[in-house]
């Protein structure tokens, strides 16, 4: 099932023009695991997973990427047939689940002119200069063209740094370039023990040496393929292999200023993983994440891999101003006008903040079957158990049953594209047989259950948009799983619901505001 696949917006072509960009696109995506066999595994050596999205390549001929950035809000990247792009992932709670937009356009030459040889279009890395411009490393000429603007005209600049002591081949240039406070580290596409593949570079000169594959990437011919550094000099590299007998292999290492390595992971079948050359490093709310990208080569048995992990362990970085602007800090909490209602079962209370601004219909309708006493004597009467992920898993629904001296009308749907609600543990969604036929029949998350959000891009009229969140449990968890671990009736129920209708429903004995609990 694809995340946004519609795509809303005309596709234009490239443009010759100067600063002339494609328009804005919704792509067409996928969601990935990191190990499909075993969707729960998020574990990866020294690094997390928090999600990925396959994105096809679609009408604008998306491919190629072969370095990657991350600036402001979205990634940057560049295409080895000579092109500039950027991509806004869609993240909820730190997780990566689907790319908003993408947008691009073609790489200039010192005369403002679109690259056209693959010689001199063959873009493999992208960094941002503190003084904020781009630099651009170009495979097959050997050179670094530098941009005020990524959009704009290129120059020589004032980025020089003499490549020829690097060991580069035709097709085994610059594939590597990261800029941080003060350097830059450059790597050719090459990795041995008796090579110098890498140069950093500072205000001092150029300094040559080694840097070899983490050993699972080295058996197989492991090369860099790109890096990304923070403002104090840590960088980290990704390294890439393939072998037509085993697949692609690639793995990350941490390089500290002074030269010393940490292997953070490594990647390899049966894991979720295509020819990866392109990372990008972000800090955020006091955490270091990385980005993978990987490079489809224009090719249909290759893919578009974009994938998020965040680093373990890693210190929290001061509050400074890094090549790629300034570090975030913590994003202020936005405050919601919500009220706080609670459900008192046979098992114990829960307590549900509702969403009265950000879902203000479906909150509305849950609130006029409290004051009108329509839930009281209701029952908690299904439990859906899913067998991956943390454990309990699943979700439990109650309600009027559709019972007519109870419900109302249906209400207007409120998709979670638009509210900005997700089905994440503890949210309270609304049962329905069709978008606008939700009433008194209400479900609660045990876990994540994001893949029941509005989907845009789905012919589906039900997964287009999704089921309604509109609050979340602030206390009662346990009251929740309670419910959920009570015995089914394995002959009860129909269709794909049979097994799920519990044995002795849950009575919900009365439902009202919290501050009436306290009068």
């Amino acid at each position: 099932m694809t995340f946004r696949a519609f795509v809303l917006t005309a596709l234009a072509c490239f443009i010759v023009s100067p600063a002339i960009a494609q328009d804005d696109v919704l792509p067409l995506t996928e969601p990935v695991e990191l190990d499909s066999a075993n969707p729960e595994t998020s574990d990866l050596g020294e690094l997390s997973y928090r999600g990925g999205v396959v994105i096809e390549p679609g009408e604008y001929e998306l491919g190629g990427i072969s370095g990657l950035e991350w600036h402001e809000d979205r990634l940057y990247a560049v295409l080895d047939d000579g092109r500039w792009l950027t991509i806004t992932p869609d993240e909820i709670q730190g997780q990566l689940v689907d790319v908003l937009t993408v947008s691009g356009g073609p790489l200039l030459d010192l005369k403002g002119k679109k690259l056209k040889r693959k010689s001199e279009a063959d873009a493999e890395a992208i960094a941002r200069a503190p003084d904020g411009s781009w630099l651009v490393a170009f495979e097959r000429d050997h050179r670094i063209w530098q941009y005020g603007s990524i959009d704009g005209q290129a120059s020589s600049g004032s980025f020089q740094v003499d490549l020829t002591k690097l060991p580069l081949t035709e097709n085994g240039g610059i594939e590597t370039l990261a800029t941080y406070e003060g350097g830059a580290l450059i790597c050719a596409e090459q990795a041995d023990a008796a090579t110098q593949n890498c140069l950093r570079t500072d205000t001092s000169g150029a300094a040559q040496f080694t840097l070899t594959p983490p050993p699972a990437v080295a058996e197989h011919g492991g090369v860099p393929t790109d890096a990304t550094c923070l403002a104090d000099g840590t960088c980290y590299v990704l390294f890439r292999s393939y072998r037509s007998d085993y697949g692609n292999r690639a793995g990350v290492l941490e390089l500290s200023l002074s030269g010393e390595t940490r292997v953070l992971a490594e990647i390899a079948p049966p894991l979720t993983i295509d020819n990866f050359e392109g990372i990008a490093v972000r800090q955020h709310r006091g955490k270091t994440f990385l980005y993978l990208a990987s490079d489809n080569n224009f090719s249909s048995n290759q893919r578009n891999l974009l994938m998020k992990f965040e680093v373990r362990g890693a210190t929290p970085a001061p509050l400074a101003t890094a090549p790629t602007g300034p570090i975030e800090e913590p994003e202020p909490v936005t405050e919601y006008d919500t009220v706080d209602v609670v459900l008192e079962t046979t098992l114990g209370e829960i307590t549900v903040r509702l969403e009265t601004e950000r879902a203000p219909i479906t909150a509305a309708n849950f609130l006029r079957y409290i004051e009108e006493d329509r839930f009281d004597g209701t029952v908690f009467y299904r439990a859906m158990h899913i067998e991956w992920g943390p454990q309990p898993n699943g979700l439990i629904q109650g309600g009027t049953q559709w019972d007519p001296k109870r419900v109302l009308p249906g209400i207007q749907h409120e998709p979670t594209s638009e509210t900005g609600l997700s089905h994440t543990r503890g949210a309270l969604s609304m049962a329905m047989g069709e978008p606008g036929s939700a009433n008194g029949d209400f479900s609660i998350m045990v876990q994540d259950q994001t893949g029941l959000d509005a989907k845009p891009n789905s012919d589906d009229p039900i997964w287009k948009n999704g089921y309604a969140v509109f609050g979340y449990v602030i206390e009662g968890m346990a009251v929740v799983e309670a419910i959920h671990a009570q015995p089914t009736d394995p002959d009860a129920g129909e269709g794909w619901m049979k097994g799920q209708m519990l044995a002795e429903p849950v009575t919900i004995t009365e439902a009202r505001r919290a501050e009436a609990a306290s009068e």
